[in-house]
């Protein structure tokens, strides 16, 4: 299926590794011109060499920190006007919440909250007076089904959600979509943080804890990045014009609720 935005160009965060990398390895596959970010410039460099190498789009690294105002400013100065925008941050540690101090809770927000609203007030406009805008953000399944050790997620992406919800309705006459994916299992480096926590909690080994929550998902595997970058080239498509302010839960079947 040709997605139809080829030449677009997009704004990828937190694009050197793991979902977001999948997201923009997916988006320069229908040959949208990119501008990666995340902190680390030798991965990032690496990554954007190769996306390079196998699509043969323009790709732009931009080594910053995306939850700081500094780091937006030039990500923003590198892509002002993209097309599509693609929030993502690393997700703050897990823990018990009696142990968060409130500067814990802050961090968190700054990332998986204020950073992805500060980013589309900053591009949403443009994207209006285009009649052409797509903006993902990339949540976490603890969104539908909190998980225990993740209350700092748990909280921080909640928020940015209910705010999606009112915003995506407000822009959509002009052609601009808003939606969220939200990531279960998936086979990337933040699932080992995850199951560090979970065994220690627990008291078994990770290996345990990993084979457990496998063994929950009735796919019976994680999921791979690939599949992942592939949804969200779709909801960027022209043909997901349709689709906004909803949560698309890609999570094997985790999630056992009907609604």
């Amino acid at each position: 299926m040709d997605m139809g935005i080829a030449g677009r160009t997009a704004l990828v965060c937190a694009a050197s590794k793991g979902l977001g990398r999948g997201c923009a390895e997916a988006l320069a596959a229908e040959g949208v011109n990119l501008t990666i970010v995340a902190r680390t410039a030798e991965t990032l460099e690496a990554t954007a060499a190769e996306i390079r190498k196998q699509s043969g789009v323009e790709v732009k690294a931009v080594a910053c920190d995306i939850t700081t105002p500094e780091g937006r400013a030039a990500a923003l100065a590198a892509c002002p006007q993209p097309d599509i925008l693609v929030n993502n941050a690393g997700g703050p540690p897990p823990g018990d919440f009696r142990n968060f101090t409130h500067e814990d809770w802050i961090r968190a927000l700054e990332s998986n909250m204020l950073a992805p609203i500060e980013l589309m007030r900053a591009t949403i406009d443009g994207m209006s007076a285009r009649g052409y805008g797509r903006i993902v953000n990339i949540t976490s399944s603890a969104v539908k089904a909190p998980i225990d050790v993740l209350g700092l997620s748990n909280g921080a992406r909640s928020g940015l959600t209910g705010f999606v919800a009112g915003l995506a309705r407000s822009v959509a006459p002009t052609g601009v979509t808003i939606n969220n994916l939200l990531p279960g299992l998936f086979d990337t480096d933040r699932i080992a943080t995850t199951f560090e926590a979970q065994a220690k909690a627990q008291n078994i080994s990770i290996e345990e804890a990993r084979q457990r929550r496998m063994k929950s998902i009735p796919a019976g595997r994680f999921g791979n990045r690939d599949e992942f970058g592939r949804a969200c080239a779709f909801l960027c498509s022209v043909h997901a014009g349709y689709i906004t302010g909803q949560n698309w839960l890609i999570d094997g079947g985790a999630y056992p609720g009907t609604f």
